[in-house]
């Protein structure tokens, strides 16, 4: 017997989870499930890679299942994601889990034609998965109410913050009804999505199965220093001698990542990049064709990978470290997934040193440095960060007077004797150093 029984889930789901191969629920889905069943309102933290999406994809599906179908331009249920890869994943998700109910779901998103869209919502939708932008165009095309919505789903609500969607957010939210269940997933929840929680939720139920912006445990994490114009042929090494499977990589920029993936293609390394400018078609068949095997190595920005859901991605790389240490976590959330092992590898020049010890900061561990012999750099990193949580960073004693050794007495007769200096002038050659 599955143990999804003991979570409430009907026959019909069951069956299509254990088509999938899954027996045991996720600690989020076993977590979260019985409370989106309950009808609470939920606030769910949890890393990249556990199973977040169907831990509200198969309480909504059971919950609207027995729900009389949506009028014209009506939506039962709405999700909203930063992206439209992400929005693709979870419309695949519940394309998965909803075989044999009658329920129809649909996605929008920017950068295709709207036209179809429009035609689609006019008959009523069950389950709309979309993306802030491409919906609120439809809104103000009079192609869809909301007025109807059961549940409200906002997914990766950390990553919404991030991009600027939250006015936008803040405007659909104003045409749902009042009365609604409303559920909240991220990767991790900041001072700012607590306050739109407060804004969004009513008395939400809070779960959170894994300590805040740590790295999942199953992921090998390595260093590899590397001087800044040598990366590009480091990683062409790594390719060749370090794994001969599929490779997500990500670069900082569009442009960056276009650069890369060319010069992977000339070396014979099929490859393609995928980015925020580039149109919806060709991102969506470079992702095929990187889920299918065709492509060996996929270069992505932070904003474009949000979204890429590869179960057996074997690696990970960091062509260049994200500005955001956060982004890092979510980085080498790609690999690892469903319960397998991953490797995530960092090439980082010394430039990036500031970069690299606020990860470390974040996530609390020293990564462990890897020289490749051949690819010695020119400036070596530091071997661990100085600034580690619980350790003062020690003071340059050379760098200020106010903390050099007391003159001698000799010296001190050059101006007025050290004894006889007041309160006031003592405290003010102590001041702490975050008052210099």
């Amino acid at each position: 017997m599955s143990a999804f029984n003991d979570l409430g889930l009907n026959a019909r789901l069951i069956r299509n989870i254990e088509k999938q191969g899954y027996e045991e629920p996720t600690a989020i889905q076993a977590s979260a499930i019985p409370l989106v069943l309950s009808g609470d309102d939920v606030m769910a933290s949890a890393q990249t890679g556990t199973g977040k999406t169907a831990a509200f994809t198969l309480p909504i599906l059971q919950l609207l299942n027995n729900s009389r179908r949506p009028g014209p331009k009506d939506v039962h249920c709405l999700v909203i994601t930063p992206t439209r890869e992400l929005a693709a994943q979870v419309a695949d998700s519940i394309r998965t889990y909803s075989g044999g109910l009658k329920l129809n779901s649909q996605m929008v998103c920017g950068g295709v034609n709207i036209r179809p869209q429009i035609r689609n919502l006019s008959r009523g939708t069950d389950i709309l998965v979309a993306t802030p932008g491409r919906l609120i165009d439809l809104l103000g095309q009079n192609a869809l109410r909301l007025d109807h919505v059961k549940l409200w789903v906002l997914d990766e609500a950390d990553r919404m913050l991030d991009m600027g969607f939250i006015p936008a957010v803040r405007q659909i939210q104003s045409a749902l009804p009042k009365l609604r269940q409303t559920l909240m997933f991220s990767a991790t929840f900041s001072r700012p999505i607590e306050a739109l929680a407060g804004e969004f939720l009513h008395q939400p139920k809070r779960v959170s199965v894994t300590p805040a912006n740590t790295a999942v445990s199953r992921i090998s994490q390595k260093i590899y220093p590397v001087d800044k114009h040598r990366k590009g042929e480091m990683l062409r090494h790594l390719l060749r001698h370090e794994t001969s499977g599929q490779v997500l990589v990500f670069a900082r920029t569009k442009y960056g990542s276009d650069k890369l993936a060319r010069q992977l293609g000339k070396a014979g390394v099929k490859s393609d990049s995928i980015h925020g400018d580039k149109k919806q078609s060709a991102r969506t068949r470079a992702l095929q064709q990187f889920k299918s095997g065709q492509l060996q190595v996929l270069v992505a920005t932070d904003i474009a990978a949000r979204g890429i859901d590869i179960q057996q991605l074997p690696m990970v790389v960091n062509f260049e470290l994200p500005h955001v240490p956060e982004d890092y976590v979510h980085r080498i959330g790609r690999t690892g997934r469903a319960g397998e092992e991953g490797v995530a590898v960092s090439l980082v020049s010394a430039e990036e040193v500031a970069q690299l010890q606020k990860i470390e900061r974040l996530i609390k561990q020293s990564l462990p440095r890897h020289e490749i012999e051949g690819f010695e750099p020119e400036h070596r990193l530091p071997t661990k960060d100085v600034a580690s949580p619980g350790k003062r960073r020690p003071r340059n004693k050379t760098k200020s007077k106010t903390h050099a050794k007391p003159a001698s007495r000799t010296q001190s007769r050059q101006g007025k004797p050290d004894h006889k200096k007041g309160p006031k002038a003592k405290a003010a050659t102590q001041r702490p150093r975050g008052a210099q």
